[in-house]
C-alpha cells in the first residue's frame, strides 16, 4: 500500500522509480541516526540518461531544469530504499546540485530549481531545504545535472 507521499505522486502524474544502480563504488543512500544521505543522482529513466552534453550549449536550461527534477524523483527512490516509506520523511535538509555549464551559462540555481520545485510539489513544507547550485565542467556519462538529498526521517 503506497503512502501520503506516493499518493500525492499519482496525483502529479509522477511513479517512483526503482533505485538507479551504482555506477562505481558507493551505495546510492546511506542513513546514519534519522538522517538519509544520497549519492549523488543522475537524471537516468529506465536505465538511460536523458540527455547529454552542457547546460548553455547541447542542453537548454529549461531541458536541465526537468532533468533536475528527475534527479531529484531519483533520489526519493534512493531515500525510501533504506528508510522504507517515504512518508517517514520529516523534512528535506538540503540539496546540492551540479550542472554541467558551458563556460558563459550562469543559471545554476534556475536549473536546480527543478529539484527544489519537485520536492516542495511532492512533500508540501517538509520539502522546503537549505541548498547550493553549483557550476561544474563535467559529470559522469556526460549527464547535464546532478542532484544529491539530505533528508531527516520521523523516529
Amino acid at each position: 500500500m503506497s503512502g501520503v507521499v506516493e499518493a500525492k505522486l499519482a496525483e502529479l502524474g509522477l511513479t517512483l522509480p526503482e533505485v538507479v544502480p551504482p555506477l562505481a563504488t558507493y551505495q546510492p543512500a546511506v542513513r546514519s541516526g534519522a538522517y538519509v544521505f544520497t549519492s549523488g543522482q543522475l537524471p537516468m529513466v529506465g536505465g538511460e540518461l536523458q540527455l547529454t552534453g552542457k547546460v548553455g550549449a547541447e542542453v537548454t536550461a529549461e531541458e536541465a531544469k526537468q532533468l533536475a527534477a528527475t534527479c531529484a524523483l531519483n533520489a526519493l527512490a534512493a531515500v525510501k530504499s533504506v528508510a522504507g516509506d517515504l512518508d517517514r520523511i520529516k523534512r528535506v535538509v538540503k540539496v546540492v546540485g551540479f550542472v554541467a555549464s558551458a563556460p558563459d551559462f550562469t543559471g545554476q540555481p534556475g536549473v536546480v530549481n527543478g529539484a527544489s520545485e519537485l520536492l516542495g510539489a511532492v512533500l508540501g513544507e517538509k520539502g522546503v531545504h537549505a541548498r547550493s547550485a553549483v557550476g561544474v565542467a563535467v559529470l559522469p556519462l556526460d549527464a547535464p545535472v546532478e542532484v544529491e538529498i539530505q533528508v531527516e526521517l520521523e523516529g
